[in-house]
């Protein structure tokens, strides 16, 4: 079997960013996916479920509430836990999609009151969140992005 993109990757080496991970292409719609890496693989703890729960939840109502909406195709955590991915339509590089990806960490850290989402009838496991510690990881994060600006995957 071939090996997926992902994997292909020096997780040893890889940084907090924003990384393009792949484009497909079918039927002449391209997809663009985006690797926003919260943490360092490998070196750092991953997110904490309840955190990136948050964080999902609060991203994607973000994403798919901002002037890109049509844009957007999905937005969820990585298994590993120690990101997310970012699928928008288009062939897209990380520039263009850094300024949403900027507001949306703002919008997360800004964020008070009840997580959207969040009761029993819209969510397979509503309770499963913490807002503090998301704000915690996305100010990190945004730190780090702003001042790094990481956009290529390391060799």
């Amino acid at each position: 079997m071939e090996k997926i993109a992902s994997f292909t990757v020096n997780h040893l080496k890889l940084l907090p960013g924003l990384y393009l991970s792949r484009v497909d292409e079918k039927d002449g719609v391209a997809v663009s996916t985006f690797d926003i890496r919260i943490t360092a693989p490998n070196r750092e703890p991953p997110v904490d479920v309840p955190a990136l729960h948050t964080i999902e939840h609060l991203g994607a109502t973000y994403l798919r509430n901002s002037g890109r909406k049509d844009e957007v195709v999905y937005f969820g955590p990585m298994g590993c836990r120690t990101g997310c991915y970012l699928l928008m339509f288009g062939r897209l590089e990380p520039r263009d999609v850094f300024g949403i990806v900027a507001d949306m960490c703002r919008f997360i850290l800004s964020f008070e009151g009840d997580i959207p989402g969040a009761k029993p009838v819209e969510c397979g496991n509503f309770s499963e969140q913490n807002l503090p510690m998301a704000k915690y990881y996305i100010g990190r994060y945004l730190v780090e992005l702003e001042a790094n600006k990481r956009f290529v995957y390391p060799e």
